[in-house]
């Protein structure tokens, strides 16, 4: 008898219909074609033990299975369900006219129980695309998935409640139903860390405001225990609020990582990567064997943190250089290519020389000039290129430390880099793929970002006297836009340039020598 079940073969972090084709006929063998990789293979044990487990028995016939398009490589063990449903709707087992109306997937346990899978939110998707009335899943992915609307989505706790739901018993499952829209608004206040704890360093503070106000890239230079992974990990807090769109696509990413718990319905926070600096280029990129999103990509609408940033490998650094412009990667392999998105706001910290302390207002440098030059140049200048602000940090005095009072909330912070951002989107809103000012192209610095007289001569001044590299030009016209709209100003003053000008200290003649 030949049936057939249907389920999901990741791609990228999209998801492709595989259809099981299970034919029974006479002899006793089992043949299992359509590209399969060693996990799917090895679901025949798992299948057998489970069936058994239960109370049903392993056809004794020639079991023939095909898992269509035969082209595509299908791997993991998500398909363990899917074909052991298959293998006893065609030994006549199970009724199969439920079967060509439900997607399934989920991994086989020995004795039947169904153990959590990747990527299920991208999988309902699919689901409700191709019309399917409904999604089984494990029961740890059906929050996950039942955040798609008009899709019927079914956790399922083992093999057992799967078969019989499929033999016309309802009640064996009930459709998970989730308010999508009032956890997502209601969990968006919900952060670790506020900057109301941070005592000082409100030049820092200020210089993370104009960089989550435009979308900039940001470096923190500063000597030990000063404060620079502190305050990074509090800048997801003053972030704009995610939208749903940019919230289904990061948890479509997190999904296929296998990122999210069995509570976890949609991502409502901005992601915070920080990878340790022996990270490999793969880790950090994305792709491998079976390829899989990198930190990038993981940190998409959200932020990479870098923190020594020196310490990394020089080539784990220069890769960053494409997804920073293009704000995707591409993985290509011999027999296909997948596409991640990497649009994230990369932060870095770093040390100013070996020993840390150079212009360290109280603590003497050890470090010979060469020395410091040459910690330096573990940063090429194309990365730096692509970094907008720049902030050296100072220790914070003792007085500062010990005062009581709170300091300014991220809440407070939160709302003046919503109102700019505001402006912003209203700017670009005819724009393809621009949304902040840290995306302008030379066209648009052109059209937006012009200073007027008293503006142009201070620039010019400070580009003199500061002897600031050209790339210097672009990146604080951009940061002087920001400055601006956090101010709601229409034309960029010279004031606003004066602020971004502080923001290129590595740009200066002679810094680090």
């Amino acid at each position: 008898m030949l049936v057939k079940t249907f389920a999901a073969a990741l791609q990228g972090i999209s998801a492709m219909i595989v259809t099981i084709e299970v034919n029974c006929t006479k002899g006793i063998q089992f043949l299992l074609v359509g590209l399969p990789d060693v996990a799917v293979r090895e679901s025949h044990e798992r299948i057998i033990s489970a069936l058994q487990e239960n109370g049903y028995k392993f056809p004794r016939q020639r079991v023939v299975i095909n898992m269509a398009p035969a082209d595509i490589r299908k791997e993991g063990t998500a398909y363990d369900l899917p074909l052991a449903i298959g293998i006893l709707a065609a030994a006549g087992d199970l009724e199969p006219t439920r079967l060509e109306h439900f997607m399934m997937m989920g991994e086989l346990s020995l004795d039947g129980t169904l153990q959590p899978i990747k990527g299920a939110l991208p999988i309902a998707i699919k689901a409700r695309e191709a019309g399917f009335q409904g999604l089984i899943l494990p029961a740890q992915n059906a929050r996950e998935a039942a955040v798609v609307n008009r899709l019927a989505v079914y956790g399922a706790h083992s093999i057992q409640e799967v078969i019989d739901f499929m033999s016309g018993k309802d009640e064996a499952l009930q459709p998970t139903e989730i308010d999508t829209r009032k956890e997502f608004y209601d969990r968006q206040q919900q952060f670790e860390f506020d900057f109301s704890e941070v005592r000082g360093q409100e030049n820092v503070k200020r210089a993370l405001e104009v960089a989550a106000a435009g979308g900039h890239n940001l470096i923190m230079i500063g000597p030990p225990g000063s404060g620079k992974s502190m305050m990074a990990k509090r800048l997801p807090s003053i972030l704009p609020p995610f939208t749903l769109r940019e919230s289904l696509e990061t948890t479509k990413i997190h999904s296929v990582a296998g990122k999210l718990d069995g509570e976890t319905s949609l991502m409502t926070c901005r992601p915070f990567r920080s990878p340790h600096h022996t990270i490999s280029n793969v880790a950090m990129v994305g792709g491998g064997t079976y390829p899989q999103p990198g930190e990038i990509s993981l940190a998409h609408n959200g932020v990479l943190f870098l923190d020594e940033l020196p310490e990394f490998n020089r080539n784990v650094l220069e890769v960053l250089r494409q997804p920073l412009e293009d704000r995707h990667i591409t993985i290509s392999r011999a027999r296909f290519a997948v596409d991640y998105p990497a649009g994230f706001m990369l932060v870095a910290s770093m040390n100013p020389c070996p020993c840390g302390y150079y212009n360290h207002p109280t603590h003497p440098c050890v470090c010979s000039a060469s020395a410091v030059q040459k910690y330096m140049n573990r940063i090429s200048g194309p990365l730096l290129d692509r970094i907008d602000i720049q902030i050296e940090i100072v220790p914070v005095p003792f007085e500062k430390i010990s005062e009581q009072r709170p300091a300014e909330p991220s809440a407070a912070i939160r709302e003046r880099v919503v109102k700019a951002r505001a402006l912003q989107e209203k700017r670009y809103a005819d724009i393809e793929g621009i949304h902040c000012n840290a995306q302008m192209n030379t066209k648009l610095l052109h059209q937006y970002a012009v200073p007027d007289a008293a503006g142009l001569s201070l620039l010019k001044n400070a580009m003199t006297r500061l002897n600031l590299s050209a790339r210097a030009y672009d990146r604080i016209l951009k940061v002087a836009r920001t400055i601006a709209d956090l101010e709601a100003s229409e034309h960029i003053q010279s004031h606003h340039l004066a602020e971004a000008i502080q923001y290129r200290n590595l740009d200066r003649e002679g810094w680090g020598c």
